[in-house]
């Protein structure tokens, strides 16, 4: 299977059917095929169908979903866009390092480029969904670039970059699937909260913990085993806390 089809484009918010088209089309030029919409401002197919020339297969499969959470379910990693550099608390890497992020993780499972709308692009909490996060870096004159133009930039990077990975000498080894991000959530969550029943951590901040573990068990590039087996073991760290008698 190529890895292009463990690719998916996911539009956040997207008000203007024209994008949406536009998008399609650029899409379909570098042989990019799944899109997911969500919670998306318009549902005009017939509207982007004008300007999604040669589109017409990526808007008939897409798929319309009412979260990012839900975009991204099965995907073992994804890298959300921003205008906005510096970012608080997050490295913002290039387009060229993040489509080779990109490529390489799928090769582990499916993964997302999550694009945001064009009224706001992607909140901070929106982007906390994705492991990495890639800027544009435009000119003073106009920084901002449509929608379109930027996926456009970015689907022809990817393509350079699955060229390049799909025309080296292939590695006989089979890859195992890698974790799945809701799996890795799943493990997060539980482990943050047996860390706050144990005083562990700081009850006033646990989203910032949380957001921190949750990175650090993405970067380890666990095995979707690896990590069904971390999640059953704090599990039962849990359930032994739970019977443990309370100190007098």
């Amino acid at each position: 299977m190529s890895l292009a089809a463990n690719i998916r484009v996911v539009l956040h918010q997207t008000q203007s059917p024209d994008n949406l088209g536009s998008v399609a089309r650029g899409m379909a030029n570098f042989e990019l095929s799944r899109l997911l919409l969500s919670q998306p401002g318009t549902f005009d197919i017939e509207d982007a169908l004008k300007l999604g020339v040669k589109g017409e297969g990526v808007l008939d499969a897409l798929q319309v979903v009412d979260s990012i959470p839900a975009a991204l379910e099965g995907c073992v990693w994804a890298c959300g866009t921003t205008s906005r550099i510096p970012l608080e608390g997050r490295t913002v890497l290039t387009p060229e390092e993040a489509v080779a992020k990109l490529v390489q993780q799928a090769q582990r499972g499916p993964v997302a480029l999550v694009l945001g709308g064009e009224k706001r692009g992607l909140s901070n909490e929106e982007l906390d969904f994705c492991p990495d996060i890639l800027a544009i870096r435009t000119g003073s004159t106009q920084p901002s670039m449509n929608l379109a133009q930027a996926a456009t930039v970015l689907f022809y990077l990817l393509s350079r970059e699955l060229a390049r990975v799909e025309g080296e000498a292939p590695i006989v080894q089979e890859v195992p699937p890698g974790a799945r991000m809701g799996t890795v959530h799943a493990l997060g969550n539980l482990m943050l909260q047996t860390l706050l029943t144990a005083g562990f951590l700081n009850p006033q901040e646990p989203e910032y913990v949380l957001r921190e573990l949750e990175l650090s068990l993405l970067r380890a590039q666990l095995t979707q085993r690896e990590a069904e087996l971390w999640l059953n073991a704090w599990k039962h760290v849990a359930r032994a806390m739970k019977r443990r008698p309370e100190s007098k």
